[in-house]
Parts: C-alpha cells; structure tokens; sequence
C-alpha cells in the first residue's frame, strides 16, 4: 500500500515538471539560484513580486519550507500543492534562511502584510526549532536518524545564525519587532555558545568542528553512510567566518576561531591537484576525478579528517575508510566533493583582515 501510494505521488511529480518543462507559457526569468543577488531595483519588479508570491504558497503551516524546490518556477497553485506532497520543512540546502533572506529584500520595498507575516511566521519556524542546547536539528519537526543532528552540513546551522546575525545588527534588516529581535538575537548568542561547545578538542588542543554534532552528547556524529564521525574540512571554514563577523569577539570566540585557523594550516594538502578526466569504460567514456601531484599547487583540504589521527580520509557508500580518493567508488568520486581548496580564502582573506580589525 505504501509502495503505491509512493509511486502515484512520483507520477503526479512527474506529470507536473514534465507540464513545466514543456509547456511555454512556464518560461522562468529568474534562476533561484540568483535569487538573492539581483539590483536592489529588481526586487521592485512584477518578477520578483510573483516569485514572492510563490514563496508564500510554499511555506508550510508550521512557518518552514522544504529543500531542492526551484521556487521561481512559474507554477500553478495545483502543481505546487502536488510538489508540496511528502515534503518536509527543513534548514538543509539552504531550505527557510534562503527564502526568508528573499522576503527580507522584498520587504525593503513592499510592505505587504501577507508578506510580512510569512516572513514572522518563518522566523518563528526557527526559534522554535532551536534546540535548548543552542543547536539546530537538520529537519523541524524532528525526524527519526540523522536529521536530528545538529547540522553544520551544507551550512545549515550556520545559514540560520548568519540570518539572524543580520536581523539583529544590520539596519536594512530592520524587519521585526524589538521584542522578537531580542529573541532572535538571545537566540543568535545561544548559536554561538553551542558552536563554542561542540569545537573539538584533540590532546586537550583546540581543533575544528563535525559536519553534524550529537543533538544530547555535543559530540561529533556520524550522519549518511560516507559521512563518519571527522574532522571537517569543509563545513569548519563557515564556521569560522561566521564567528569573525562580530565586531567585539569574546576572548573564547577569539582562542576558538585562531585555533581554527591554525588546524587548518596544519591540515593542508600540498603540491596535489584535483582534475576531471574521461576514462573510457565498456559502455563509453565516462567523467572521473582523480588527484594527481604538482608540485607548487595551491593548497587543498580534505572534506573529512580522522578524528585520532587527523589524517584525510575517504569513506564510500560502504562506510569504509579509505586513505586516497581513488579507493572509494568512481560514483561517489564525482558524486560528492571530498577534496577541495575550502580554506583558501579563510586564510589568505578573511583571517588576516579579522586580525587587522581586532587589533585596531
């Protein structure tokens, strides 16, 4: 029963996108991929007006929204009932922070009342949210297994504090009530303190973060099958941007995000390089990624480190740890960004300009 209920929900997906897809008069603009980087005079069109109004249907009852939906579609009320089916609100992907950040500009230029109480409303979704402990689960309502971590994964914890730190310090996100900025802003502090918890210690040294923390314990968790209880290279280096945003660090925030930034020199990848190439197979060429050494390379870092030895690893869909990334599967090898250069701009940009500021 279940199986064909899921299966007569997929089809009525597919008949709806396929509708979209084909159907001219659905032509889109606007990719919400660029949703919030338009001219300040854009979020005055009738474009923008109608992706807000779309955003508004979106949202669910309890104030979130659910994630991967292109909300600039030009969709009828039907077909973003049908896509609405089975979804859940989260803070993944981007999910809630990013459509309340595009309300937030709207509202900077029309007031509208159905646009401002969705806009309080989701708010209210991510106060509520907030674990006591000052994390955030990656779904809300909770739901079973990892999505109740408290995630750092795809910047989703940190997505919601970066929003809030604007709402209670920018004047052009002067959106809310002075009693629910104090709330959101106690609950920006809390955000803060949890982070400040969670900061791994190894050989009593000061270290980064897990891409998902324990929502009980504060202790690194494991989250899908390739993503172990680590050290994140990733996830880590929002992190630390996201504290250097405060103009008055306490001298915790300041002992945590300089032992951040050293991990990270510590922790670099030297004279390698990451490259596509095309491998032929039986059933044609196909695209792989492979690492490969140069000398003088940028520096690159792992998206994983063990949590003992602080070496990289690479774990596949079989959970197994793999010291390089041609021993995990080709899928995952291009599926999943296991290696990059994710602190090159913490450390040659944003640390030293902190630096600078905190000493002036």
């Amino acid at each position: 029963m279940i199986f064909r209920t899921v299966n007569a929900t997929i089809l009525k997906l597919v008949v709806v996108l396929g509708f979209v897809l084909s159907n001219p008069t659905f032509a889109q603009n606007t990719s919400w991929g660029e949703i919030l980087r338009q001219d300040r005079s854009w979020y005055t069109s009738a474009e923008a007006q109608r992706i807000a109004d779309q955003v508004v249907q979106f949202q669910f009852a309890n104030g979130g929204w659910a994630k991967n939906i292109d909300m600039a579609q030009d969709l009828s009320d039907q077909a973003i009932d049908l896509i609405k089916e089975n979804q859940h609100t989260t803070i993944d992907n981007g999910a809630t922070h990013t459509q309340l950040r595009f309300l937030a500009k709207i509202l900077q230029h029309n007031e509208d009342i159905v646009y401002k109480e969705a806009f309080n409303k989701g708010i209210d979704y991510l106060l509520e949210a907030q674990y006591n402990n000052g994390g955030w689960p990656q779904f809300y309502p909770l739901r079973e297994g990892y999505y109740s971590h408290i995630t750092f994964n795809d910047n989703a914890m940190i997505g919601v504090l970066n929003l809030f730190y604007d709402l209670v310090y920018f004047p052009d996100y002067a959106l809310v009530t002075s009693a629910k900025k104090s709330k959101i802003e106690q609950a920006l502090l809390k955000g803060v303190d949890a982070i400040l918890d969670m900061q791994i210690t190894i050989d009593d040294t000061l270290t980064v973060w897990c891409a998902q923390h324990d929502e009980h314990t504060l202790k690194p968790a494991k989250a899908r099958a390739y993503e172990l209880p680590s050290l994140s290279g990733g996830e880590s280096v929002g992190i630390l941007e996201f504290l250097m945003r405060f103009e008055k660090p306490t001298l915790r925030m300041q002992r945590a995000i300089k032992a951040g930034v050293i991990w990270f020199k510590n922790h670099k990848i030297e004279n390698k390089r990451v490259k596509w190439i095309d491998v032929q197979t039986d059933s044609g060429v196909v695209k792989d990624r492979v690492v490969v050494k140069e000398q003088g390379a940028p520096s690159l870092w792992a998206r994983f480190y063990d949590l003992e030895t602080q070496e990289p690893i690479f774990v596949g869909r079989d959970g197994i740890i793999k010291s390089k990334l041609a021993e995990i599967e080709r899928e995952r090898r291009t599926g999943y960004n296991y290696i990059s250069r994710y602190a090159n701009d913490l450390l040659e940009t944003s640390y030293p300009q902190w630096r600078s500021k905190l000493q002036n």
